[in-house]
């Protein structure tokens, strides 16, 4: 399944919180096993202040979706 799914595909969520959900897939991990999708699986992470980043603050991740939980939609 895998090697079948790659970045600007459809794809429809088969299980978990977003089951039925159809989304794009923005980027792949394969290592993990995982695809990130857009606006689904979005969190706020909080950074510390650094010497990069002196106020520190929020940033916005994608949160990976395994792949047996999606399944390509057909065009």
């Amino acid at each position: 399944m895998a090697k079948c799914l790659k970045v600007g595909d459809r794809v429809k969520v088969i299980a978990g919180d977003h089951k039925g959900e159809v989304a794009s897939i923005v980027k792949v991990d394969k290592q993990a096993g995982k695809a990130f999708l857009k606006d689904i699986e979005v969190r706020e992470r909080h950074v510390r202040a650094t010497q990069y980043n002196p106020k520190g603050g929020k940033k916005t991740v994608h949160i990976g979706i395994d792949f047996s939980n999606l399944k390509k939609e057909d065009k």
